[in-house]
Protein backbone atom coordinates (compact mmCIF):
# COMPACT_ATOMS: atom_id res chain seq x y z
CA UNK A 1 0.00 0.00 0.00
CA UNK A 2 1.25 3.29 -0.91
CA UNK A 3 1.43 5.89 1.75
CA UNK A 4 -0.05 9.40 0.98
CA UNK A 5 1.22 12.12 2.83
CA UNK A 6 -1.15 14.25 4.11
CA UNK A 7 -1.33 17.59 2.89
CA UNK A 8 -2.29 20.60 5.08
CA UNK A 9 -6.50 20.64 5.22
CA UNK A 10 -6.12 24.33 4.11
CA UNK A 11 -4.52 23.56 1.03
CA UNK A 12 -8.27 21.59 0.35
CA UNK A 13 -9.96 23.27 -2.77
CA UNK A 14 -13.79 22.67 -3.79
CA UNK A 15 -15.16 24.30 -6.58
CA UNK A 16 -18.49 23.26 -7.74
CA UNK A 17 -19.49 24.25 -11.26
CA UNK A 18 -22.71 23.61 -13.03
CA UNK A 19 -23.29 20.22 -12.66
CA UNK A 20 -19.65 19.24 -11.70
CA UNK A 21 -18.44 18.98 -8.40
CA UNK A 22 -14.35 19.76 -8.12
CA UNK A 23 -11.96 19.06 -5.39
CA UNK A 24 -8.24 19.49 -4.94
CA UNK A 25 -6.22 18.70 -2.42
CA UNK A 26 -8.52 16.81 -0.30
CA UNK A 27 -6.92 14.41 2.66
CA UNK A 28 -9.04 12.42 4.71
CA UNK A 29 -7.49 10.67 7.61
CA UNK A 30 -10.68 8.22 8.50
CA UNK A 31 -9.50 5.16 9.55
CA UNK A 32 -12.61 3.07 7.83
CA UNK A 33 -12.34 5.35 4.86
CA UNK A 34 -8.86 4.44 4.29
CA UNK A 35 -9.10 0.81 4.74
CA UNK A 36 -12.20 0.00 2.29
CA UNK A 37 -10.12 2.73 -0.34
CA UNK A 38 -7.27 0.25 0.04
CA UNK A 39 -9.23 -2.34 -0.84
CA UNK A 40 -9.99 -1.36 -3.96
CA UNK A 41 -8.91 -1.87 -7.31
CA UNK A 42 -9.78 1.32 -7.96
CA UNK A 43 -9.88 3.89 -5.33
CA UNK A 44 -10.73 6.81 -6.96
CA UNK A 45 -14.21 5.05 -8.38
CA UNK A 46 -14.40 4.42 -4.21
CA UNK A 47 -13.95 8.29 -3.42
CA UNK A 48 -16.37 9.16 -6.04
CA UNK A 49 -19.09 6.65 -4.83
CA UNK A 50 -18.20 7.54 -1.13
CA UNK A 51 -19.45 11.20 -1.59
CA UNK A 52 -22.03 10.09 -3.85
CA UNK A 53 -23.80 8.04 -1.06
CA UNK A 54 -22.90 10.12 1.49
CA UNK A 55 -24.32 13.34 -0.18
CA UNK A 56 -27.76 11.12 -0.15
CA UNK A 57 -27.69 10.50 3.14
CA UNK A 58 -26.65 14.08 4.55
CA UNK A 59 -29.95 14.74 1.89
CA UNK A 60 -32.18 12.41 3.77
CA UNK A 61 -31.16 13.36 6.81
CA UNK A 62 -32.23 17.05 6.36
CA UNK A 63 -34.94 15.96 4.51
CA UNK A 64 -36.43 14.44 7.58
CA UNK A 65 -34.96 16.93 10.11
CA UNK A 66 -37.19 19.47 7.74
CA UNK A 67 -40.29 16.74 8.31
CA UNK A 68 -40.40 16.66 11.77
CA UNK A 69 -40.25 20.38 12.51
CA UNK A 70 -43.22 20.57 9.79
CA UNK A 71 -45.34 18.12 12.41
CA UNK A 72 -44.29 19.77 15.07
CA UNK A 73 -45.83 22.98 14.42
CA UNK A 74 -48.48 21.65 12.72
CA UNK A 75 -49.63 19.74 16.18
CA UNK A 76 -48.70 22.75 17.69
CA UNK A 77 -51.24 25.00 15.47
CA UNK A 78 -53.85 22.22 15.60
CA UNK A 79 -53.87 22.13 19.66
CA UNK A 80 -54.37 25.65 19.24
CA UNK A 81 -57.43 25.49 16.91
CA UNK A 82 -58.94 22.82 18.53
CA UNK A 83 -59.32 24.65 21.61
CA UNK A 84 -60.72 27.39 20.21
CA UNK A 85 -63.41 25.67 17.97
CA UNK A 86 -64.34 24.06 21.27
CA UNK A 87 -64.16 27.63 23.07
CA UNK A 88 -66.26 28.94 20.14
CA UNK A 89 -68.85 25.95 20.02
CA UNK A 90 -69.83 26.31 23.55
CA UNK A 91 -70.50 29.72 23.41
CA UNK A 92 -72.44 28.93 19.98
CA UNK A 93 -74.47 26.14 21.74
CA UNK A 94 -75.08 28.02 24.82
CA UNK A 95 -76.31 30.57 22.37
CA UNK A 96 -78.63 28.41 20.37
CA UNK A 97 -79.87 26.93 23.45
CA UNK A 98 -81.63 30.19 24.53
CA UNK A 99 -83.41 31.03 21.22
CA UNK A 100 -84.53 27.23 20.95
CA UNK A 101 -85.89 27.53 24.55
CA UNK A 102 -87.45 31.20 23.64
CA UNK A 103 -88.74 30.31 20.28
CA UNK A 104 -89.92 26.32 21.06
CA UNK A 105 -90.52 26.41 24.93
CA UNK A 106 -93.27 23.67 26.54
CA UNK A 107 -94.64 27.09 28.59
CA UNK A 108 -93.83 30.36 27.03
CA UNK A 109 -92.49 29.60 23.53
CA UNK A 110 -93.71 31.75 20.83
CA UNK A 111 -94.74 28.72 18.46
CA UNK A 112 -96.23 26.76 21.63
CA UNK A 113 -98.55 29.99 21.85
CA UNK A 114 -99.24 29.84 18.54
CA UNK A 115 -100.14 26.35 18.26
CA UNK A 116 -102.57 26.66 21.18
CA UNK A 117 -104.34 29.98 20.05
CA UNK A 118 -104.85 28.34 16.66
CA UNK A 119 -105.08 24.28 17.58
CA UNK A 120 -105.89 24.30 21.31
CA UNK A 121 -109.45 22.70 22.28
CA UNK A 122 -110.11 25.90 24.96
CA UNK A 123 -109.34 28.41 21.91
CA UNK A 124 -112.82 29.20 20.54
CA UNK A 125 -110.86 30.02 16.95
CA UNK A 126 -108.97 26.65 16.76
CA UNK A 127 -108.48 25.42 12.93
CA UNK A 128 -110.43 21.98 13.79
CA UNK A 129 -113.45 24.06 15.14
CA UNK A 130 -113.52 25.60 11.82
CA UNK A 131 -112.63 22.83 9.69
CA UNK A 132 -115.11 21.02 11.48
CA UNK A 133 -118.25 23.81 11.43
CA UNK A 134 -117.70 23.77 7.45
CA UNK A 135 -117.38 20.38 6.85
CA UNK A 136 -120.75 20.15 8.23
CA UNK A 137 -122.17 22.61 6.09
CA UNK A 138 -120.58 21.11 3.08
CA UNK A 139 -121.67 17.52 3.62
CA UNK A 140 -124.88 18.81 4.16
CA UNK A 141 -125.45 20.69 0.88
CA UNK A 142 -123.75 18.30 -1.06
CA UNK A 143 -126.46 15.34 0.36
CA UNK A 144 -128.99 17.29 -0.65
CA UNK A 145 -127.60 18.21 -3.93
CA UNK A 146 -126.91 14.41 -4.74
CA UNK A 147 -130.56 13.49 -3.74
CA UNK A 148 -132.03 16.37 -6.04
CA UNK A 149 -129.38 15.02 -8.48
CA UNK A 150 -130.54 11.40 -8.47
CA UNK A 151 -133.80 11.89 -7.97
CA UNK A 152 -134.23 13.71 -11.00
CA UNK A 153 -135.69 12.36 -14.30
CA UNK A 154 -133.24 14.40 -16.98
CA UNK A 155 -130.18 14.63 -18.32
CA UNK A 156 -129.26 15.86 -15.14
CA UNK A 157 -129.25 12.53 -13.45
CA UNK A 158 -125.88 10.43 -14.33
CA UNK A 159 -127.97 7.38 -13.57
CA UNK A 160 -131.11 8.30 -16.02
CA UNK A 161 -129.50 6.58 -19.04
CA UNK A 162 -128.41 3.76 -16.87
CA UNK A 163 -132.14 3.46 -15.08
CA UNK A 164 -133.55 3.14 -18.40
CA UNK A 165 -131.15 0.78 -20.16
CA UNK A 166 -131.25 -1.23 -17.24
CA UNK A 167 -135.23 -1.15 -17.40
CA UNK A 168 -135.26 -2.23 -21.44
CA UNK A 169 -132.57 -5.11 -20.43
CA UNK A 170 -134.53 -6.34 -17.83
CA UNK A 171 -138.17 -6.47 -20.24
CA UNK A 172 -135.73 -8.16 -23.18
CA UNK A 173 -134.34 -10.39 -20.84
CA UNK A 174 -137.48 -11.26 -19.28
CA UNK A 175 -138.85 -12.46 -22.72
CA UNK A 176 -136.47 -14.19 -23.41
CA UNK A 177 -136.24 -16.51 -20.42
CA UNK A 178 -140.10 -16.50 -21.14
CA UNK A 179 -139.31 -17.89 -24.97
CA UNK A 180 -136.62 -19.58 -23.35
CA UNK A 181 -138.83 -21.49 -20.76
CA UNK A 182 -141.39 -22.08 -23.27
CA UNK A 183 -138.98 -24.04 -25.74
CA UNK A 184 -137.64 -26.09 -22.11
CA UNK A 185 -141.28 -26.59 -21.56
CA UNK A 186 -141.53 -28.31 -24.99
CA UNK A 187 -138.59 -30.09 -24.76
CA UNK A 188 -138.89 -31.74 -21.55
CA UNK A 189 -142.62 -32.41 -22.57
CA UNK A 190 -140.66 -34.56 -25.46
CA UNK A 191 -137.91 -35.99 -23.11
CA UNK A 192 -140.59 -37.47 -20.87
CA UNK A 193 -142.37 -38.91 -24.01
CA UNK A 194 -139.02 -40.33 -25.06
CA UNK A 195 -138.73 -41.60 -21.54
CA UNK A 196 -141.52 -42.75 -21.37
CA UNK A 197 -141.09 -45.09 -24.53
CA UNK A 198 -137.81 -46.40 -23.59
CA UNK A 199 -139.04 -47.44 -20.20
CA UNK A 200 -140.83 -49.32 -22.04
CA UNK A 201 -138.66 -50.81 -24.17
CA UNK A 202 -136.32 -51.41 -21.55
CA UNK A 203 -139.03 -53.23 -19.40
CA UNK A 204 -139.78 -55.60 -22.73
CA UNK A 205 -136.09 -56.65 -23.47
CA UNK A 206 -135.98 -57.38 -19.70
CA UNK A 207 -139.32 -59.11 -20.21
CA UNK A 208 -137.28 -61.04 -23.13
CA UNK A 209 -133.93 -61.34 -21.04
CA UNK A 210 -136.08 -62.87 -18.65
CA UNK A 211 -137.51 -65.75 -20.84
CA UNK A 212 -134.18 -66.41 -22.55
CA UNK A 213 -132.97 -66.86 -18.32
CA UNK A 214 -136.01 -69.39 -18.58
CA UNK A 215 -136.18 -71.02 -21.98
CA UNK A 216 -133.76 -72.65 -24.15
CA UNK A 217 -132.83 -69.73 -26.03
CA UNK A 218 -130.32 -68.75 -23.03
CA UNK A 219 -127.29 -68.08 -24.68
CA UNK A 220 -128.60 -68.84 -28.37
CA UNK A 221 -125.90 -66.31 -30.21
CA UNK A 222 -122.90 -66.96 -28.56
CA UNK A 223 -123.99 -70.97 -29.01
CA UNK A 224 -124.38 -70.19 -32.33
CA UNK A 225 -120.68 -68.83 -32.86
CA UNK A 226 -118.91 -71.40 -30.91
CA UNK A 227 -120.89 -74.27 -33.05
CA UNK A 228 -120.10 -72.72 -36.12
CA UNK A 229 -116.35 -72.30 -34.80
CA UNK A 230 -116.14 -75.98 -34.13
CA UNK A 231 -117.60 -76.99 -37.53
CA UNK A 232 -115.56 -75.36 -39.08
CA UNK A 233 -112.20 -76.93 -37.04
CA UNK A 234 -113.56 -80.32 -37.23
CA UNK A 235 -113.99 -80.50 -41.19
CA UNK A 236 -111.11 -79.63 -41.21
CA UNK A 237 -110.24 -82.67 -39.46
CA UNK A 238 -112.67 -85.50 -40.80
CA UNK A 239 -114.72 -85.16 -37.66
CA UNK A 240 -118.53 -84.58 -37.45
CA UNK A 241 -119.87 -81.98 -36.09
CA UNK A 242 -123.34 -81.34 -34.34
CA UNK A 243 -125.37 -78.62 -33.11
CA UNK A 244 -127.56 -80.40 -30.05
CA UNK A 245 -128.59 -77.53 -27.45
CA UNK A 246 -132.40 -77.77 -28.89
CA UNK A 247 -131.99 -82.11 -29.26
CA UNK A 248 -132.95 -83.95 -26.29
CA UNK A 249 -130.73 -86.24 -25.11
CA UNK A 250 -130.28 -89.21 -22.37
CA UNK A 251 -131.88 -87.26 -18.99
CA UNK A 252 -132.56 -83.48 -20.76
CA UNK A 253 -130.79 -80.89 -22.85
CA UNK A 254 -127.02 -80.31 -21.54
CA UNK A 255 -124.59 -79.95 -23.93
CA UNK A 256 -124.30 -77.61 -27.13
CA UNK A 257 -122.19 -79.39 -29.69
CA UNK A 258 -120.73 -83.12 -29.82
CA UNK A 259 -117.81 -83.60 -32.18
CA UNK A 260 -117.96 -86.91 -33.37
CA UNK A 261 -114.27 -88.02 -34.13
CA UNK A 262 -113.38 -89.56 -37.79
CA UNK A 263 -117.19 -90.11 -38.01
CA UNK A 264 -116.82 -88.55 -41.73
CA UNK A 265 -114.77 -91.46 -42.93
CA UNK A 266 -116.52 -94.61 -40.96
CA UNK A 267 -117.90 -95.07 -37.34
CA UNK A 268 -116.59 -92.52 -34.58
CA UNK A 269 -113.65 -93.34 -32.61
CA UNK A 270 -115.07 -90.90 -30.19
CA UNK A 271 -117.45 -88.13 -28.60
CA UNK A 272 -116.43 -84.96 -27.82
CA UNK A 273 -119.20 -82.41 -25.78
CA UNK A 274 -118.93 -78.51 -25.62
CA UNK A 275 -121.27 -76.62 -23.43
CA UNK A 276 -121.04 -72.78 -24.50
CA UNK A 277 -121.83 -70.52 -21.73
CA UNK A 278 -122.57 -66.71 -21.68
CA UNK A 279 -122.97 -66.64 -17.87
CA UNK A 280 -120.40 -67.36 -15.21
CA UNK A 281 -120.63 -70.38 -13.17
CA UNK A 282 -118.56 -71.76 -10.10
CA UNK A 283 -116.08 -73.99 -10.62
CA UNK A 284 -118.65 -76.60 -9.04
CA UNK A 285 -121.58 -75.46 -11.43
CA UNK A 286 -119.03 -75.63 -13.79
CA UNK A 287 -118.19 -79.92 -13.20
CA UNK A 288 -121.26 -80.32 -12.21
CA UNK A 289 -122.84 -79.12 -15.69
CA UNK A 290 -119.78 -81.22 -18.19
CA UNK A 291 -120.73 -84.61 -16.04
CA UNK A 292 -124.08 -83.72 -17.36
CA UNK A 293 -123.25 -82.80 -20.45
CA UNK A 294 -120.89 -86.39 -20.64
CA UNK A 295 -123.71 -88.36 -19.46
CA UNK A 296 -126.35 -86.63 -21.31
CA UNK A 297 -124.62 -87.46 -25.07
CA UNK A 298 -122.61 -90.12 -23.92
CA UNK A 299 -119.34 -88.58 -24.86
CA UNK A 300 -115.43 -89.10 -23.75
CA UNK A 301 -114.66 -85.85 -23.14
CA UNK A 302 -116.20 -82.35 -22.31
CA UNK A 303 -115.35 -79.24 -22.91
CA UNK A 304 -116.99 -75.72 -21.20
CA UNK A 305 -116.50 -72.37 -23.28
CA UNK A 306 -116.94 -69.42 -22.02
CA UNK A 307 -116.42 -66.12 -23.86
CA UNK A 308 -113.31 -64.67 -21.71
CA UNK A 309 -111.32 -65.13 -18.85
CA UNK A 310 -113.55 -62.57 -16.48
CA UNK A 311 -116.67 -65.69 -17.24
CA UNK A 312 -113.82 -68.49 -16.28
CA UNK A 313 -114.68 -70.18 -12.71
CA UNK A 314 -113.07 -68.56 -9.52
CA UNK A 315 -109.75 -69.40 -9.45
CA UNK A 316 -109.54 -71.52 -12.81
CA UNK A 317 -107.33 -71.11 -15.88
CA UNK A 318 -108.07 -71.57 -19.58
CA UNK A 319 -106.87 -75.07 -20.79
CA UNK A 320 -106.88 -76.47 -17.83
CA UNK A 321 -107.86 -80.06 -17.30
CA UNK A 322 -109.99 -81.59 -14.59
CA UNK A 323 -110.75 -85.34 -14.09
CA UNK A 324 -108.74 -86.52 -16.68
CA UNK A 325 -112.27 -85.57 -19.13
CA UNK A 326 -112.92 -81.81 -18.45
CA UNK A 327 -111.48 -78.68 -19.93
CA UNK A 328 -112.08 -75.08 -19.33
CA UNK A 329 -111.35 -73.04 -22.34
CA UNK A 330 -111.89 -69.05 -23.82
CA UNK A 331 -113.67 -68.38 -26.92
CA UNK A 332 -114.68 -64.55 -28.12
CA UNK A 333 -116.44 -64.45 -31.43
CA UNK A 334 -115.39 -60.75 -31.79
CA UNK A 335 -111.79 -61.52 -30.75
CA UNK A 336 -111.82 -62.96 -34.26
CA UNK A 337 -109.12 -65.83 -33.45
CA UNK A 338 -110.31 -69.25 -32.76
CA UNK A 339 -106.69 -70.59 -31.77
CA UNK A 340 -107.82 -70.96 -28.02
CA UNK A 341 -110.78 -73.65 -28.92
CA UNK A 342 -108.41 -74.90 -32.04
CA UNK A 343 -105.73 -76.12 -29.12
CA UNK A 344 -108.99 -77.34 -26.96
CA UNK A 345 -110.24 -78.95 -29.57
CA UNK A 346 -106.92 -80.88 -30.16
CA UNK A 347 -106.24 -81.16 -26.80
CA UNK A 348 -110.08 -83.01 -26.17
CA UNK A 349 -109.35 -84.87 -29.61
CA UNK A 350 -106.23 -86.77 -28.43
CA UNK A 351 -107.23 -87.58 -24.95
CA UNK A 352 -110.04 -89.52 -26.80
CA UNK A 353 -107.97 -91.24 -28.58
CA UNK A 354 -105.13 -91.53 -26.28
CA UNK A 355 -107.39 -93.46 -24.40
CA UNK A 356 -107.83 -96.21 -27.28
CA UNK A 357 -103.87 -96.01 -28.04
CA UNK A 358 -103.46 -99.95 -26.74
CA UNK A 359 -106.10 -100.80 -29.93
CA UNK A 360 -104.52 -98.02 -32.38
CA UNK A 361 -101.00 -98.10 -32.00
CA UNK A 362 -100.93 -94.94 -30.91
CA UNK A 363 -97.36 -93.25 -29.70
CA UNK A 364 -98.03 -91.70 -26.27
CA UNK A 365 -95.37 -90.56 -25.34
CA UNK A 366 -94.89 -88.32 -28.11
CA UNK A 367 -98.74 -87.05 -28.58
CA UNK A 368 -98.40 -86.18 -24.70
CA UNK A 369 -94.97 -84.09 -25.14
CA UNK A 370 -96.57 -82.19 -28.43
CA UNK A 371 -99.35 -81.41 -26.23
CA UNK A 372 -97.59 -79.99 -23.22
CA UNK A 373 -95.61 -77.89 -25.78
CA UNK A 374 -99.00 -76.72 -27.86
CA UNK A 375 -100.31 -75.92 -24.01
CA UNK A 376 -97.12 -74.08 -22.86
CA UNK A 377 -97.39 -72.20 -26.15
CA UNK A 378 -100.72 -71.17 -26.06
CA UNK A 379 -100.02 -70.09 -22.50
CA UNK A 380 -97.56 -67.55 -23.51
CA UNK A 381 -99.82 -66.29 -25.99
CA UNK A 382 -102.52 -65.78 -23.75
CA UNK A 383 -100.28 -64.24 -21.21
CA UNK A 384 -99.32 -61.62 -23.92
CA UNK A 385 -102.30 -61.03 -25.40
CA UNK A 386 -103.51 -59.96 -21.22
CA UNK A 387 -100.42 -57.65 -21.42
CA UNK A 388 -101.62 -56.28 -24.90
CA UNK A 389 -104.85 -54.99 -23.59
CA UNK A 390 -102.96 -52.50 -20.92
CA UNK A 391 -100.17 -51.81 -23.85
CA UNK A 392 -100.18 -48.83 -25.18
CA UNK A 393 -97.02 -48.32 -27.33
CA UNK A 394 -95.46 -51.37 -29.97
CA UNK A 395 -98.91 -52.66 -30.58
CA UNK A 396 -97.66 -53.43 -33.93
CA UNK A 397 -94.90 -55.33 -33.10
CA UNK A 398 -96.37 -57.47 -30.34
CA UNK A 399 -99.15 -58.56 -32.89
CA UNK A 400 -96.57 -60.07 -34.95
CA UNK A 401 -95.19 -61.96 -31.96
CA UNK A 402 -98.94 -63.15 -31.33
CA UNK A 403 -99.01 -64.15 -35.17
CA UNK A 404 -95.53 -66.02 -35.01
CA UNK A 405 -96.88 -67.97 -31.85
CA UNK A 406 -99.86 -68.73 -33.04
CA UNK A 407 -98.32 -70.28 -36.25
CA UNK A 408 -96.11 -72.12 -33.82
CA UNK A 409 -99.23 -73.46 -31.66
CA UNK A 410 -100.68 -74.11 -35.04
CA UNK A 411 -97.40 -76.34 -35.63
CA UNK A 412 -97.54 -78.08 -33.02
CA UNK A 413 -101.65 -79.03 -33.74
CA UNK A 414 -100.54 -80.35 -37.32
CA UNK A 415 -97.84 -82.53 -36.00
CA UNK A 416 -100.70 -83.68 -33.21
CA UNK A 417 -102.58 -84.32 -36.16
CA UNK A 418 -99.73 -86.36 -38.08
CA UNK A 419 -99.21 -88.43 -34.92
CA UNK A 420 -103.00 -89.37 -34.95
CA UNK A 421 -102.88 -89.91 -38.55
CA UNK A 422 -99.80 -92.32 -38.19
CA UNK A 423 -100.95 -94.38 -35.57
CA UNK A 424 -103.30 -97.69 -36.44
CA UNK A 425 -106.78 -97.30 -37.63
CA UNK A 426 -108.63 -100.19 -36.71
CA UNK A 427 -111.05 -99.51 -39.64
CA UNK A 428 -107.71 -100.06 -41.57
CA UNK A 429 -106.80 -103.19 -39.72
Amino acid sequence: MKAVSPLPLPLARVQVSGRRLAIDFLSVEDETAVRLAAERDDPVRFVVEAIEIGARVLDREQTGANAEFVRAEFEKTARELDAAFVERARAVAERLDEKVDEVFGPEHGHVTKALARHFGDESSTAVQHRVRAVLGEVSAQMREDLRKQLSADDDANPLAVFQRTHLAATRQIAGEQSEHLRAMSARLEAMRVEIAQLRSEREKLTEIAAVQDKGTAKGRSYEEAVAEALQTIATARGDDCDAVGDVRGEGGRKGDVVVAIDACAGPARGKIVFEAKSSKLSKNEALAELDGALETRAADYAVLVVSGDAKLPARTHPLREFNGDKLFVTFDPEDGSTLALEVAYALARARVLMARAADDGLDVAALRAELERAQGAMEDVRRIKSQLTNATTSIEDARKIIDLMAASVRGHLATIERLLADAGNPRDA
